[in-house]
């Protein structure tokens, strides 16, 4: 594995078993847009590749097969200059796809058959435009010839992940069943982060790292923007909130180039901004101004498979009450604190330390932060053999009992329900008499609303930990930042 991958060990271990096999390897990499899916297949395989080809967002068909046989005729031409064999280049210019595949594969077949042969097609999505033929082409390629070269490892990329999940991965037709890998690769954990900055000579806290994750998330391509000579406050500044900065105007193209129709997806994502806890299906309709779903599955569903939502279980209920939360760090940020703020102050992010506001929101994304790192959580409570489930739970107020909610439990296996209290402060946590009623009420609103018979266990989840006093009895675990980090 290259030096330079950071993370990703199980996905450099699959690829190790595709290069391995004795059969046709179609191999699929999908993920959100600047996840690291190029970078990644660019480094496993030491940009050594027979044949690749990147597809190019909004150019037309004609466009995009130009660019195929111009991208064939240069890797024709490596081909022949590093293996000094005779491999001419009396391919015509393909008239479709068609075509081109069928050059690809006069090309293919002229190559050493002893010799693993990696052709790798990034950004897939783009090429297949409107009344293409692309994908059939493909499917042809692929069944007719490609499935049958135990050579041959054809790995294809994609950042639309609807397209790459409903046309390769989940094919209902001639593609059905015929990937034999499939890498979705997530962001960046904590840990990995702190791994990627160290790489880069940025020693900073994992305090920082912790709040550059709520910004950020674990976006690779994000991370490679910033610069050791700058704080963690001034980079945020110069990225974001600089009129010039690589990041200033990413917002629209994110969603842009993802999503045909982005203005609706665009409209979901505010509307879950606005509800940190999340909605339902209806209240997303009602906040949308639309009367009836039509598309609505289809669009969520995306939205899940991009990364930028996550569905989330109320405890004990059904399926058709689950939740829907914003589970984007970048997307959260930009519509706390970019959208209506752009031009307004360069230095905004080193300006508001201590902005009650931004205090307040680094509390809320904090505890979205726990539920990415659930695993880790139960590894330092001893319970990671225990199956468990994640869910959520509130009861709203009225004339004889007040409001109360808890973002995050697990739910185990061996009647043992966990409530994990999340606070996100700058030193020791000190629970006081207010707050430790305000506990005791939540524990026994959960017990009233639920009717549940079970253990319950309170956990507390701060930054540095609880500090003890009379209160701080009733909690019988704890998670710092530390444990977050860990392997």
């Amino acid at each position: 594995m290259s030096r330079k991958i950071i993370g990703r060990k199980k996905e450099c271990e699959r690829l190790d078993v595709c290069m391995q096999s004795s059969q046709a390897q179609l191999v699929i990499v999908y993920g959100r847009r600047r996840v690291g899916k190029t970078f990644l297949i660019n480094e496993y395989f030491e940009n050594n590749f027979a044949f690749k080809l990147t597809g190019v967002y909004g150019k037309s068909k004609d466009e995009q097969i130009r660019l195929f046989d111009t991208s064939l005729s240069l890797h024709i031409a490596n081909n022949k200059s590093n293996s000094g064999k005779n491999i001419s280049d009396n391919t015509k210019s393909s008239k479709d796809w068609i075509d081109a595949f069928f050059n690809l594969r006069k090309y293919l077949e002229k190559l050493d058959t002893n010799k693993k042969q990696v052709v790798f097609i990034d950004e897939m999505p783009w090429l297949d435009t409107p009344k293409s033929g692309f994908l059939s082409a493909f499917e042809w390629f692929w069944n007719d010839w490609g499935a049958t070269q135990s050579n041959l490892v054809f790995v294809v990329c994609g950042s639309a992940t609807s397209w790459m999940d409903e046309n390769i991965a989940n094919n209902k037709g001639g593609l059905f069943n015929r990937h034999t890998c499939s890498l979705f690769l997530k962001p960046f954990s904590l840990c990995e982060v702190e791994q990627y900055l160290q790489s880069k000579e940025i020693n900073w806290s994992r305090y920082d790292i912790v709040q550059c994750y709520m910004i950020m998330g674990g976006i690779p391509y994000y991370l490679s923007l910033l610069q050791n000579i700058y704080s963690f406050s001034q980079n945020i500044d110069h990225l974001f909130f600089y009129s010039n900065g690589e990041l200033h105007n990413e917002f629209e193209h994110l969603y842009r180039t993802l999503f045909s129709n982005s203005t609706i997806y665009i409209k979901i994502v505010e509307a879950l901004s606005k509800k940190k806890g999340g909605l339902t299906r209806d209240e997303i309709l009602a906040s949308i101004n639309r009367a009836s779903s039509g598309d609505l599955s289809v669009i969520l569903k995306n939205l899940e498979l991009s990364g930028f939502i996550r569905i989330t279980n109320f405890f004990n209920k059904k399926k058709k009450n689950s939740l829907y939360q914003l589970s984007d760090y970048y997307t959260s940020f930009y519509f706390k604190f970019l959208k209506d703020s752009y031009g307004t102050d360069e230095h905004y992010w080193s300006n508001s330390v201590d902005n009650p506001s931004k205090r307040a929101w680094e509390g809320l994304v904090f505890e979205q932060i726990c539920r990415d790192h659930v695993p880790l959580i139960k590894h330092k409570l001893g319970i990671s053999g225990v199956l468990s489930e994640e869910s959520s739970w509130f009861v709203r107020g009225d004339k004889n009992y007040s409001g109360s909610q808890i973002d995050l439990l697990l739910s185990r296996r061996d009647r043992v329900v966990t409530l994990c209290e999340i606070k996100f402060s700058t030193g020791e946590f000190s629970i006081d008499k207010e707050y430790d009623m305000n506990l005791r009420n939540k524990i026994e609103s959960f017990k009233r609303d639920t009717g549940y018979k079970g253990t319950i266990q309170l956990v507390m989840v701060t930054t540095y930990g609880i500090k003890q006093n009379r209160y701080s009895s009733l909690v019988q675990n704890q998670i710092v930042l530390d444990d977050l980090f860990s392997f």
